[in-house]
């Protein structure tokens, strides 16, 4: 028996979790010196909402060893952890400690591996579900591994963000690239490189031409490359969710697109109307 646990920038639905089972260990986020805990409980929507208003910098806080260890227990004698990319949050580092920690108190009770996703949001909902996909296929559980980070290192994240400030502010990205964007007035679109760093893709003018600059992107990703699963993880932003759906479900090749509202961790840093697309 396996079982997969991720923080919670792996933005899931019910439908997801019926298909694709996974624990969810909660960031927690701060906006005007008030807790919010990112786990079902919360309301996005309000969340998002006292973040926009809020005159100062919302915060986030990665889960603890103890939080990841919490979900250690139990039948499964295999236990995945998804984390966000070590480059943009120290949860992985934190999951490791679990690891260890566990390992150490328990020897030779669990096989535990905690995969660095090298991105967020979208791209961890994929690494989820491919963890099961191959589940399905292969039982040795260092085989699993193997190709699982090998689908990890060809798994490619976008994103469109309406403002970089929160990125900037918690230093998630360089001044110089929310500088470019406010001066050229541009929409940038971002990505990650292979080290799970965020990186900036290209720069267009006006949103229209953005998102329509980001659908050819996918597209030509997905025909080139012969991405077959999609995921799309917004902030409130259904129209534009919607819009790039419709588009890559008409791309020959693709079998599957998640459509999927982000939860706390994801729309503090994508901002609001943000979106992730992974593939």
């Amino acid at each position: 028996m396996y079982k997969v646990i991720a923080d919670s920038s792996n933005e899931i639905d019910q439908a997801f979790l019926d298909r694709y089972p996974v624990d969810i260990v909660p960031f927690k986020l701060y906006v005007e010196g008030v807790e919010y805990v990112d786990d079902a409980s919360l309301n996005v929507d309000q969340f998002v909402d006292d973040m926009v208003h809020s005159s100062s910098l919302p915060k986030s806080a990665c889960p603890s060893p103890n939080d990841f260890m919490a979900h250690f227990d139990g039948e499964a004698d295999e236990i995945y952890v998804v984390a966000i990319s070590s480059k943009l949050s120290g949860t992985y580092n934190s999951a490791m400690l679990a690891k260890n920690i566990y390992e150490g108190e328990n020897p030779g009770k669990k096989f535990i591996h905690v995969f660095d996703s090298l991105g967020a949001a979208a791209t961890e909902t994929l690494v989820t579900r491919k963890i099961h996909e191959v589940k399905k296929q292969i039982s040795d559980p260092k085989e699993v591994v193997k190709l699982v980070e090998r689908y990890i290192e060809d798994t490619h994240v976008y994103f469109i963000s309406e403002s970089l400030d929160n990125l900037i502010k918690n230093g998630r990205i360089s001044k110089w690239k929310g500088i470019i964007a406010s001066t050229l007035k541009i929409l940038p679109i971002m990505g990650a490189n292979e080290h799970g760093e965020i990186k900036l893709c290209e720069k267009v003018r006006t949103s229209n031409k953005a998102y329509q600059r980001l659908i050819e992107i996918l597209q030509d990703e997905i025909i080139k490359n012969g991405k077959k699963i999609v995921a799309v993880t917004h902030v409130g932003n259904f129209e534009r969710a919607n819009q790039i759906v419709e588009a890559l479900n008409k791309t020959p090749g693709v079998e599957e697109i998640f459509n999927l509202k982000c939860a706390g961790l994801s729309s503090l840093y994508a901002d609001n109307n943000g979106i992730i697309v992974a593939l």
